[in-house]
């Protein structure tokens, strides 16, 4: 009897250490949390900071999908502050990346595609682009840069 536990004991320890995970995919360098630590928008000839201080925002980006929060940093107690929230799934060739808004507080952004150039140099990411919103008279050139969120 002590033999069935012990050598079913072994069979799980090597089933278990046989399962593959997905460490290859967390090793992509995009993947993780990001904290904006600056913004800026070009229109037209006009090139302005878009980085608010008194706000924090994250990007949390997985293998698939990405999703941003935005909250007001010392806010009222009646939670009457704005808070803004998105995301959807995006995808990554090279130094393309490409998010496809599903959500957002805002609906008239669902559905639009933004294409961006990123770039990772150690815990700093960089992701410059057009945001183009139709139907919202919405066309600017945006670089964000975001700090790695350390555990």
């Amino acid at each position: 009897m002590k033999l069935n536990r012990v050598l079913t004991l072994l069979a799980m320890v090597s089933i278990l250490s046989s399962c593959k995970t997905k460490q290859a995919e967390s090793d992509t360098p995009i993947i993780g949390t990001w904290e904006l630590v600056s913004a800026t928008t070009t229109e037209k000839d006009s090139t302005f900071s878009t980085f608010d201080p008194t706000h924090k925002m994250i990007k949390i980006i997985n293998p698939t999908h990405f999703a941003f929060l935005n909250h007001k940093v010392n806010t009222p107690k009646d939670s009457s502050n704005a808070f803004t929230a998105g995301g959807g799934t995006y995808t990554l060739a090279d130094s393309t990346y490409t998010e496809h808004l599903d959500y957002f507080s805002d609906k008239n952004w669902e559905g639009n595609k933004f294409k961006f150039i990123i770039k990772i140099s150690g815990d700093t990411l960089v992701q410059k682009g057009i945001e183009k919103v139709e139907k919202l008279g919405i066309d600017h050139i945006i670089i964000e840069t975001y700090k790695r969120v350390k555990n």
